[in-house]
């Protein structure tokens, strides 16, 4: 008898093994099952901290000290915030220029200092004028003679010229005037007298637009990128006008790239042309 019980406590031993063994296996699964819960709890403090940013915005705001936020004040912030954003995208790129003695320009200073100065420029201005959203060739005519005054004499003459720049748009096709040019000087400073001259042409057309009171956002995609395009080689004339001489320069390869340029900042122009001609046809089929 003593035997059998022993035989029976060894058996006993035996089995109680595996219960062990297998105590000891889920403990890792346990573990592992933690880790990436662990990882997904750690995420939402984040969105907390956003929360806290229309607080930032108020604070920043003008006026007494802003109260403690709370979930009905703070979406009010970020609405306070939203009228600065369009008068920013509407700044023209000249909006910052100052004279001599230090006042900001008028719009006309700023796209053509001290009105035009040849033939060219009346041409360019008349052109902006007559194209405009609204059309106002006699007021690019007012335009001309009110910073000229000596041109008094010539205003039939101007008028009649502007009233052929408004054919020109109104029918038919619309096609390039890029004027003659002269011979140029093979040197730097002909290079920047081309750039000067080209710059104020451009400033010309620009400143016809604005006397039409032209708005860009009424304008199609295509156009309003070539008037931002044109707007952006002129900065970039003006640039070559005021940079220093270089020590040494092949200047005949520079009139080359004043010619392409040229004629890229042309067909801009014809392409601010034609768009407003659509959209003054849309307005009178509306």
């Amino acid at each position: 008898m003593p035997k059998a019980s022993a035989k029976k406590a060894k058996k006993k031993k035996t089995k109680a093994k595996p219960a062990t063994h297998a105590a000891k296996k889920p403990a890792p699964k346990a573990k592992a099952v933690a880790h990436p819960v662990a990882k997904v709890a750690a995420k939402p403090p984040a969105a907390p901290a956003k929360a806290v940013a229309p607080a930032k915005v108020a604070a920043k705001a003008p006026g007494p000290a802003p109260a403690p936020a709370t979930a009905a004040s703070a979406p009010k912030a970020p609405g306070a915030a939203k009228p600065n954003k369009p008068k920013k995208g509407r700044k023209s790129a000249f909006s910052m220029r100052r004279g001599p003695d230090g006042q900001p320009l008028q719009p006309g200073e700023i796209l053509l200092a001290g009105g035009t100065m040849n033939a060219d420029e009346v041409q360019y201005l008349l052109r902006g004028s007559v194209a405009a959203e609204h059309p106002n060739g006699p007021g690019g005519v007012d335009e001309i003679i009110a910073k000229r005054p000596s041109a008094e004499s010539e205003r039939a003459e101007l008028l009649r010229y502007a009233e052929g720049m408004a054919r020109r748009f109104d029918s038919g096709s619309i096609e390039a005037l890029l004027p003659p040019r002269p011979q140029a000087r093979r040197n730097f400073q002909g290079v920047v007298e081309r750039a000067k001259h080209r710059r104020r042409e451009i400033g010309a057309f620009l400143r016809g637009l604005d006397l039409g009171r032209t708005e860009t956002s009424h304008m199609d995609s295509h156009g309003e990128a070539s008037l931002q395009s044109l707007m952006e080689w002129a900065a970039r004339l003006e640039n070559l006008v005021e940079a220093d001489e270089p020590d040494q320069a092949d200047y005949a390869q520079f009139h080359r790239g004043l010619d392409q340029l040229e004629n890229t900042t042309e067909a801009l122009m014809l392409d601010v042309e034609q768009t407003l001609r659509r959209l003054r046809d849309r307005i009178r089929a509306s």
